[in-house]
């Protein structure tokens, strides 16, 4: 259990400090998903909208589990993935199309999954 929240913790720690996206950018995503959260528990019910996020929480969780293993914990490049060396440190510089289009389908897949469960 203590290495799981040490391995937790390394990956929040990543998640807070890394460049590939502007601040600003990370708190906006957060405000529209909270903002889309609500909108759809609104509009379909709450049920289904926790099976929405159930469903696209885990499939994210997937996909970062995915990018966590094939990039050594965020220390080598693998597909959109970039990591540099600078200064004798590495230091990822960008993730692309790949990513993005995961979490897109992980989200229309939520969708359609959250719709047809109603």
């Amino acid at each position: 259990m203590v290495k799981l929240i040490e391995e937790i913790k390394h990956d929040a720690s990543f998640i807070k400090s890394h460049s590939l996206q502007p601040q600003w950018y990370k708190v906006l995503k957060t405000l529209i998903l909270l903002g889309f959260l609500v909108g759809y528990g609104y509009l379909f019910g709450w049920l289904t909208m926790l099976v929405f996020v159930t469903i696209f929480f885990f499939l994210s969780l997937l996909v970062h589990l995915l990018y966590r293993i094939k990039t050594a914990k965020w220390t080598q490049s693998w597909l959109d993935f970039v990591v540099v060396e600078e200064n004798g440190e590495t230091k990822p510089t960008s993730i692309g199309k790949f990513y993005y289009s995961a979490v897109i389908f992980n989200a229309i897949l939520s969708l359609i999954v959250s719709q047809a469960l109603r």
